[in-house]
């Protein structure tokens, strides 16, 4: 018995997998650690600022928060928020739909895809990674689609929703210069988005050649089912994709410009423009409560430090009232989903 136990333990596949285990989870719990270390000083950050400028007007916080969101029109900026959200969601379906249209099955339907895709907004609250599940699922049991190869269309997606974001905040800065070289107290701001622009399309083309099989023949990273829709997707996809999902930033810029004037906010579009798709970058970024966006509200608007507590209050509201819309479709998308088209 003690030989047979010894042995057991010195197991040296058993061994590995309990490295790789303790591994994996030391590494998750180092991530959480850090992304809520990063989160809570950007929140304190803006704390400060905001303190600041309330002590600047002999206030105290409460009070100086008070005035900015009670001067505020707030039924105007609900009937700005709930058509704005409901455009939202049926432009980022279509576009959805699109691509695994093109890149997927050509037999699916937007009347399919509407409902899964409102039902991610819910899973989001957990989960973004939840909500990419959803439609991998869906095309897997509807349509037979690899797992895989559904999520790589998510991430086909996604590529062009930065693209897209990079392509407008570079018209906005090229039109209005003079007003990103105003704003840019605490960052070189020009000097940072004009790099970030020649860096992504530098590296376009050399994706697309790459992707398509006409340069790094021998590197065979592309062939993985993860990079399906990548070597599928042709430059006209690229561009037809990015022009589905151009209302929705159009539409953004013009709402967050309106809004702010609600809240007494004197802002320009051309610096919405400029400065909103850069924010929407810094949201991207896998911080809690998207505490990268909500600073760099407050370091684009200095002399409006509450927008930073305006922009957590925008991005809640816009988030939850998706998920509603999730909530109504959820029969929809359950029957979708586990219901047999036999049944």
């Amino acid at each position: 018995m003690t030989e047979e136990t010894g042995a057991a333990g010195d197991n040296p596949v058993q061994n590995s997998a309990k490295d790789t285990s303790v591994g994996s989870r030391f590494r998750s719990l180092f991530f959480r650690l850090l992304t809520w270390s990063l989160a809570a000083g950007c929140f304190y950050l803006v704390y400060r600022r905001i303190d600041t400028a309330a002590q600047n007007g002999e206030l105290t916080l409460m009070q100086y928060l008070g005035n900015f969101f009670g001067d505020a029109d707030w039924i105007l900026w609900l009937m700005l928020m709930i058509p704005y959200s409901i455009f939202f969601f049926l432009v980022d379906s279509h576009a959805t739909w699109r691509a695994i249209k093109w890149l997927n099955t050509s037999k699916i339907r937007l009347g399919n895809i509407l409902p899964i895709r409102a039902s991610a907004y819910v899973l989001s609250l957990v989960n973004e990674q939840l909500g990419k599940g959803a439609m991998s699922l869906y095309l897997l049991r509807r349509h037979k689609i690899p797992g895989w190869q559904a999520l790589s269309t998510m991430i086909f997606l996604a590529m062009i929703e930065i693209y897209q974001l990079l392509l407008f905040s570079a018209v906005g800065v090229f039109i209005y210069y003079d007003l990103i070289i105003e704003s840019s107290v605490s960052l070189l701001l020009p000097r940072i988005l004009i790099s970030v622009y020649i860096l992504a399309l530098l590296y376009l083309p050399l994706h697309l050649a790459y992707f398509r099989g006409r340069i790094l023949k021998n590197f065979k990273l592309r062939d993985y089912p993860i990079f399906h829709a990548m070597r599928h997707a042709e430059f006209k996809h690229y561009v037809l994709i990015l022009l589905c999902k151009v209302p929705n930033l159009l539409a953004g810029v013009m709402v967050y410009t309106l809004a702010l004037e609600l809240f007494s906010v004197q802002v320009m579009f051309g610096q919405m423009l400029a400065f909103l798709p850069i924010i929407f970058l810094a949201a991207a970024l896998p911080l809690p409560f998207h505490a990268g966006a909500l600073l760099l509200w407050t370091v684009l608007f200095p002399e409006y430090p509450e927008v930073g507590v305006f922009s957590l209050i925008m991005h809640s509201f816009f988030v939850l009232f998706n998920a509603t819309i999730g909530v109504v479709f959820l029969p929809r998308a359950n029957k979708e989903l586990f219901i047999e088209e036999s049944a």
